[in-house]
Formats: C-alpha cells, sequence, structure tokens
C-alpha cells in the first residue's frame, strides 16, 4: 500500500506511542498534581495494548510509511516490557529509527537492557540543573542528580541523547545559562520547548511562554550561536551551533512559530487510540478494531482512511482561536504522550 497523505498533502513518517499513561513525575505543565492525585482513573493492565497488539498495529503504521517510532507516555521506563516492545520494533519490524523520551529517573538502572533491545537515541526531560527549580518542575521536589547520572550511564552505552527543557518564564527561565553549560560541557544537544497549550488542565497563560527567539537572544549574548539547517524533513526543532564548536541547541516554537505545514507525526495512546494532533479532542480506535479481528490490508485501509481526512492544524489556529475567546477541550498531553 502506497504512503497516504492528508488533506495538506502531508505524508505520514512519524508515529509516536504512549506505552503508559502513568507517571512517576507530577510536572505542572504535563501531570499537575492537583488533577493527577490519588484516584485518578488511570488505564488499567487488560485496556492497554499488549505487545502482539503493538506489533500488529505499529506493522500496518510501517507498510504505510512510517520510518520512525518514539515510545512515550507517560513515562515509558514505568511499563515492565519496554524492553520487549523495543525489540520488536528493531528486529521483527525492521523499524529505522526508535526512540524513547522519559523523564530519567529510571534510566540509570534501565539503560542496559534498553540497548540491548536495540533501542537507537533518548530524548530525557530536564527543566533545570538546580534542585530546588528542579523539584518545582517535576512536582515532588525530585533533586535531578539522579537523572543526570541515568543520562550518563545511557552515554557511556553508546545511546544517543537529546535534552528535553520545556520553558515557562518565571520558573525556570531564569536557569537555562546553567542548563546550556552543563550540556555544553557533557556534550549532549539541547531542546528547548515553548510552554504549549496541551490538554486543559495545566493552567497555560501566553504570558509564561517565552518565545523562541528571545531563548536565541540570550543564549547567544552569552555564547554566539549560528543556525545551522535540519537534519530531516519535517524536523520540528530550529537549530543552532555554539560557534565555539561547543554543540548545539534547538528550539521548538510550537506556539510562536508553528510548523504544522510540514507535520509528518500520528500518535497512539496506550490504550489504542488514533490521535491526528497534539491538539486533538478526538481520537479512533484502533485497539478496538484490532480486538474486533481487524488486522492486515484492512487495518492499513482504517488508518489510510484517517490519515488522508486530516485537517490539524491547531498551532497555526491558535492565535485566531485565542483573539475570538474561543476555547475547546484537547487531550491531555500525558495520556497522548508529546
Amino acid at each position: 500500500m502506497g504512503q497516504p497523505t492528508d488533506q495538506f498533502n502531508r505524508p505520514l513518517r512519524d508515529l509516536r506511542v504512549s506505552v503508559t499513561d502513568r507517571c512517576n513525575f507530577r510536572c505542572p505543565y504535563c501531570m499537575p498534581a492537583d488533577v493527577f492525585g490519588p484516584g485518578h482513573p488511570f488505564l488499567h493492565e487488560p485496556q492497554l495494548m499488549k505487545a502482539g497488539e503493538f506489533a500488529t498495529i505499529v506493522a500496518a503504521f510501517r507498510s504505510l510509511g512510517v520510518e520512525k517510532v518514539r515510545l512515550t507516555g507517560g513515562e515509558p521506563l514505568l511499563r515492565p516490557d519496554l524492553p520487549e516492545l523495543i525489540r520488536i520494533l528493531k528486529q521483527d519490524l525492521r523499524i529505522a529509527d526508535v526512540a524513547v523520551t522519559t523523564n530519567g529517573w529510571l534510566l540509570e538502572k534501565l539503560a542496559p537492557a534498553l540497548r540491548a533491545a536495540g533501542l537507537d537515541r533518548l530524548n530525557v526531560s530536564v527543566d533545570a540543573i538546580d534542585d530546588a527549580i528542579a523539584g518545582r518542575m517535576n512536582g515532588l521536589g525530585f533533586k535531578v542528580g539522579r537523572v543526570l547520572r541515568g543520562i550518563d550511564a545511557a552515554a557511556a552505552l553508546g545511546l544517543r541523547v537529546k535534552i528535553n527543557c520545556v520553558v515557562q518564564r518565571g520558573v525556570n527561565d531564569a536557569g537555562l545559562l546553567d542548563l546550556c553549560a552543563y550540556f555544553r560541557e557533557h556534550g549532549h544537544p539541547l531542546r528547548f520547548i515553548e510552554f504549549m497549550d496541551v490538554g486543559n488542565t495545566n493552567h497555560w497563560t501566553q504570558e509564561r511562554v517565552v518565545p523562541a527567539r528571545e531563548l536565541i537572544a540570550r543564549i547567544g549574548a552569552q555564547w554566539p550561536l549560528e543556525p545551522i539547517g535540519p537534519a530531516y524533513r519535517g524536523e520540528v526543532a530550529t537549530r543552532y551551533r555554539y560557534r565555539d564548536g561547543g554543540g548545539e541547541i534547538g528550539l521548538i516554537g510550537s506556539v510562536t512559530e508553528p510548523f504544522c505545514r510540514d507535520c509528518h507525526r500520528a500518535r497512539l495512546s496506550a490504550d489504542g487510540q488514533l490521535f491526528t494532533c497534539l491538539f486533538a479532542s478526538l481520537g479512533w480506535d484502533v485497539l478496538g478494531a484490532v480486538r474486533a479481528g481487524v488486522a492486515g490490508a484492512a487495518l492499513e485501509a482504517f488508518l489510510q482512511r484517517i490519515w488522508q481526512g486530516r485537517l490539524d492544524r491547531y498551532s497555526d489556529e491558535r492565535a485566531e482561536l485565542l483573539a475570538a475567546g474561543a476555547s475547546r477541550a484537547k487531550i491531555e498531553m500525558s495520556y497522548i504522550g508529546g
């Protein structure tokens, strides 16, 4: 089956798969503790994709042109069979590029199993080097040192590591130069992500957004920067390198510099719902279809119809919606994955 394109002629190349909706952090921008506290109705095991179902669904996406799969959550390292899912992707399905996004809390222990399973790379969230700020950002007061040790352990095994930092004005933006200095020294690319209005519970306001261009100016004043081109078509980060050879940073400006026009990503929740945008309200029950016996060419056709009807461009429309005072319910990032 050929590679489908959506209503804006965007192909399907990148699949993000949440493997759990649970997390051991309570980051206010993703899973605030006042909402995701005791008694929150997290998914139970029968609702989650089993390894075989996961393989069936991803195989159908692969036949439609998916080249990259990123496993997310929640916190994916909480899923006991994560190495087996990675093995399925790399050995059974021959996915060229397999990544995991993690908060890094369990990484020091689990990095060897992930590497042995065939994982290509990691994105690790580090929102501050200062323990007090990091504790505020993870919502539970956890110190950052354990995460940094996990990064070191993964890198020592040969895993490529990128660092993700969600920037909020008045929360962690004062420590960004410290973060840059640390990862310049340790040789890991750093990605700054504008605070986004994902979901309905993270108390997003425009005033908390630090625009990508402001970040570049602030960092460039300390270490001069020069732009570099994207590593691949559809890369969401605008990349810069330090002129002194100290590595690179990237800016993901979903709020102030939207990139909907070249978005190739589909997202699958841990219970097998397909979402065609990070800011979507509704998904399609792919796991339900598989459990009803849909497989092979029929499953591929089902996914292709969904993608061909895709019209999502929320980040392009955000300013207009905000100006009109409009709002809509959106799926939570902890459920769909970032």
